[in-house]
């Protein structure tokens, strides 16, 4: 679509351009990423001649708050500095101005400020707090719960959260809401949630959970029971069954002493099919290549083995190029297990919708005005 209308400008969370192939896309020439932190591997793959802006601003801020152009892609990307009639403040716990090069909290200060949280009166009063540095009656102060620092040139430089929330696709997420869920599955002794990117570009939550003795834990069950509780965007992509979780000597969860997930914790706990058709094998292939995975079953499902909306694209795009015909985003979501799927793409391939070339447009044209002419009531000029 982007291609094909030639879309010069476009605003999208780094998660979604990482998914996108910057080379089939010759008329873009700016772009402005949001909604997450962007890495210096997003800004030098698709920098290469055009404008990247990397913005912030949270949904509170009626969204972008700040914003910097991108000039040296070997350098972290910053957020850049406050927009028109934007004022920012970077505090520490006592609400008093940090110096350069130290992080505090980011505070934003404007008239685009919501005035709260729906029928959540105490939270509201928690992050939308009366403005110190204002002498405007009812001067607001927006607590985003981000960390930063000032650089020596005046940019602001992310540093993440202060509390545990993460965001995934441009989704905020609480690991600690998604804990309480499985903790209440009944075969579950504990689990911790954390966001792990080791593919540059894809971030996924994994679920490391410790079982009780009895009865065998089944990941299948897990994903069951989540996908009743939680929304999809919640759902972790993983889950890896450990003994025990790891701690500090100061008895804390060690997050970075959490093993990496290997591709047997992405399998399901159903018997592997390999595939046995050509087009089994093409579709199988091209899962394990977006996925990540050593080997795909016929009777897997591809949100099962950590997918989501976003390699799905990629899927897409490579099934079009492999089978050489159209095939909708909305089809792969509707088949999203291989047999399913096969199933689908091996019905008469005259039933699927034609690709309009420029000489099949033409002809329908000129068929339409014929039919006009022929609609069109005849006048007779001999009076």
């Amino acid at each position: 679509m982007m291609r094909s209308r030639g879309i010069t400008v476009v605003t999208l969370p780094p998660s979604i351009l990482a998914a996108l192939p910057s080379e089939s896309l010759p008329d873009l020439r700016t772009i402005v990423t949001a909604g997450e932190a962007c890495s210096t591997e997003l800004v030098s793959r698709w920098q290469n001649g055009r404008r990247f802006i990397n913005a912030y601003g949270p949904t509170e801020s009626t969204v972008c708050a700040t914003m910097g152009v991108c000039v040296d892609a070997d350098q972290k990307p910053s957020i850049g500095r406050p927009i028109d009639n934007v004022r920012i403040y970077l505090l520490d716990e006592q609400m008093h101005p940090v110096p350069i090069g130290v992080a505090g909290e980011l505070h934003i200060a404007y008239d685009g400020l919501a005035r709260g949280y729906i029928n959540r009166p105490e939270i509201s009063a928690e992050k939308f707090v009366p403005n110190p540095f204002s002498d405007e009656p009812g001067g607001r102060l927006y607590k985003t719960g981000d960390r930063a620092r000032y650089l020596p040139d005046g940019r602001i430089d992310f540093l993440g959260r202060i509390d545990n929330q993460v965001k995934v696709r441009g989704y905020r997420i609480e690991p600690g809401e998604v804990e309480q869920v499985f903790k209440q599955h009944p075969v579950v002794n504990d689990v911790v949630v954390v966001v792990r990117e080791d593919t540059p570009g894809d971030k996924r939550l994994v679920a490391y959970v410790v079982s009780r003795p009895e009865p065998p834990l089944e990941i299948s069950s897990l994903r069951s029971f989540g996908k009743e509780k939680l929304p999809q965007y919640m759902m972790p992509s993983v889950f890896v069954v450990l003994q025990s979780v790891p701690l500090t000597p100061n008895g804390k969860v060690d997050r970075k002493a959490l093993p990496k997930p290997d591709q047997a914790e992405a399998r399901t706990d159903a018997p592997y099919l390999p595939p046995q058709t050509e087009l089994e094998r093409i579709v199988t292939d091209i899962w394990q290549h977006v996925l990540k995975i050593g080997h795909v079953s016929l009777n897997d499902n591809f949100f099962d083995l950590g997918g989501h909306s976003l390699l799905m694209i990629q899927v897409q795009g490579k099934l079009r190029a492999a089978l050489k015909r159209n095939i909708s985003i909305t089809d792969l979501f509707k088949y999203p297990n291989v047999n399913d799927l096969v199933a689908y793409l091996s019905r008469d391939q005259d039933s699927a919708a034609p690709v309009l070339t420029n000489a099949r447009l033409e002809k329908l044209k000129a068929g339409r005005d014929r039919l006009k002419n022929r609609a069109r009531p005849r006048v007779d000029l001999n009076i």
